[in-house]
């Protein structure tokens, strides 16, 4: 059992709990990038794509491109949301907490892969390089979230004159 992935679903998980709830409370989804969410619709769609069957052939190999695709999409499915929050220039509590978790559960990946690694000697490069890159673009947010939305304040950007 490994704990980080565990953290990291659960992180998932609350992470699309709140934008659900956001979404029903608010009857809105202002603040919510839909370019965001339609990549992150297209990276598990591609990813899970394969439960459906059991066949191994082309269409094993096929799925293999997919799922590779879908880790590599994942880790830039973000951006729109956070050229969102550079332009606007600031992000409602709860987006913030949704981009939060989201991010919490990339990380938690890492530590999960490198406890794999230590453990079982697995090295995935295309999960592990896409995970860095993907922790890498939330980490100025991490920053912010921390140094602003933890202390009670709203999120806000400086704006550029």
């Amino acid at each position: 059992m490994n704990v980080f992935r565990i953290l990291g679903d659960l992180s998932h998980l609350l992470a699309m709990i709140l934008l659900l709830g956001k979404i029903w409370r608010s009857k809105c989804c202002t603040g919510i990038s839909g370019k965001s969410q339609i990549l992150f619709a297209l990276v598990f769609t591609t990813r899970y794509l394969d439960l459906f069957t059991n066949f191994i052939s082309i269409y094993n190999t096929v799925m293999k491109i997919l799922w590779t695709f879908s880790i590599y999409l994942e880790s830039v499915a973000i951006l729109p949301q956070l050229f969102m929050i550079s332009k606007t220039g600031e992000a409602e509590t709860i987006t913030t907490h949704y981009l939060f978790f989201l991010g919490l559960y990339r990380a938690l990946y890492l530590a999960n892969w490198i406890r794999r690694y230590q453990t079982e000697n697995f090295y995935d490069q295309i999960a592990v390089v896409s995970g860095v890159v993907q922790t890498i673009f939330y980490c100025d947010f991490f920053y912010l979230y921390v140094t602003k939305v933890l202390k009670g304040k709203k999120l806000s950007l400086p704006m550029p004159i």
